[in-house]
């Protein structure tokens, strides 16, 4: 049976309308299948219906939560239409368009699973092997997350995309320490009390899923990765290159600076050090008793910089990260 509902969160970024719910029984649900839809009119009816099928034969108790980030299509009224013919399916309207990150923000807050998986509903990732997932999380209590770790590349701007993709995923490798097969894939599961604490650094864009990973990893979360086969999407790519590369690379950075400051700030400033240092032998030996005003300016910003990663490192350190709803 469907109902109307409103769900309300102090500071959400989006307003939320009014959402059909379909809540089939009062049994536990394990699994929520959070799926951002933006003008997805032509096929999200299939992506639903794929997931729910996969679902169904699965045993697992779900619920399937799509999320229209205020389509300009009938995207939301497919979905609303939907409700019927899937019992599991829980359908939520933005009033204006928050970004797939937002989208999933909300969703994994608005989760009745204890297990919560993401994924696109552009008919990319093989949406079918969700229970594959569950199951992997389910099976070893020792693992957090389970990501889909694509091996072909059907994005659009191909020939650019994968070497900066590539290059963006060994600085993150670099910084975070570990070994990273995809950064940013969609098509993921993990246990939603883990993330909660996580979920307020989450960007309203693409690199939500960039930073979930991040998190993750510097908190000794593991993660396990599977490797999943991807299709080229249906419909118009939302993906800009050039801003969208910027945003990825820039929020890897962020996450390192926010759990280890040092690994970003400390390389840097010991370069700048030491070539200040080999600098000044050159000087004095060059010029006696004269230092070059460039020679002070490298020592100066190596020690600034220093000073700066230390004091980050100590914020890090002292700051107490307050699990959602339990903040004084």
């Amino acid at each position: 049976m469907a109902v109307n509902g409103r769900f309300d969160r102090p500071g959400a970024e989006v307003s939320v309308v009014p959402a059909q719910v379909n809540r089939e029984s009062n049994a536990p649900i394990e699994v929520t299948v959070v799926l951002p839809c933006y003008n997805e009119q032509a096929h999200v009816l299939a992506e639903v219906e794929r997931i729910c099928v996969a679902m169904d034969a699965s045993g697992l108790q779900y619920e399937l939560l799509a999320i229209d980030d205020a389509s300009t299509d009938r995207t939301l009224e497919i979905l609303r239409g939907a409700a019927g013919r899937f019992p599991r399916l829980r359908v939520l309207g933005f009033h204006r368009n928050g970004g797939s990150g937002t989208a999933r923000r909300i969703g994994t807050e608005q989760a009745r699973g204890n297990i919560v998986v993401w994924t696109d509903a552009d008919m990319t990732y093989p949406n079918e092997r969700i229970p594959e997932f569950v199951r992997l999380l389910l099976g070893d209590p020792h693992v957090d997350q389970v990501v889909g770790a694509r091996t072909s590349e059907q994005g659009s701007h191909k020939f650019l995309r994968v070497p900066a993709k590539w290059l963006i995923r060994k600085i993150a490798e670099r910084l975070a320490g570990t070994r990273i097969p995809d950064l940013n894939s969609g098509l993921r599961a993990f246990r939603r009390d883990v993330s909660l604490p996580y979920l307020r650094l989450l960007p309203p864009g693409f690199s939500c899923v960039t930073t979930i990973t991040m998190a993750f990893l510097h908190n000794q979360h593991d993660v396990y990765y599977l490797p999943i086969s991807y299709a080229r999407r249906s419909g118009s790519s939302k993906f800009h290159f050039v801003r969208d590369a910027y945003r990825y690379l820039l929020q890897v950075v962020r996450m390192v600076m926010y759990f280890n400051p040092l690994k970003v700030l400390m390389p840097p400033s010991l370069l700048l050090l030491t070539v200040g240092s080999g600098k000044v032998v050159y000087d004095l030996v060059a010029h006696p008793v004269r230092i070059a005003t460039n020679t002070v300016l490298l020592l100066c910003a190596g020690l600034i910089v220093g000073a700066v990663a230390l004091l980050a490192d100590l914020i890090v350190r002292s700051r107490i990260d307050w699990p959602p709803g339990n903040r004084s």
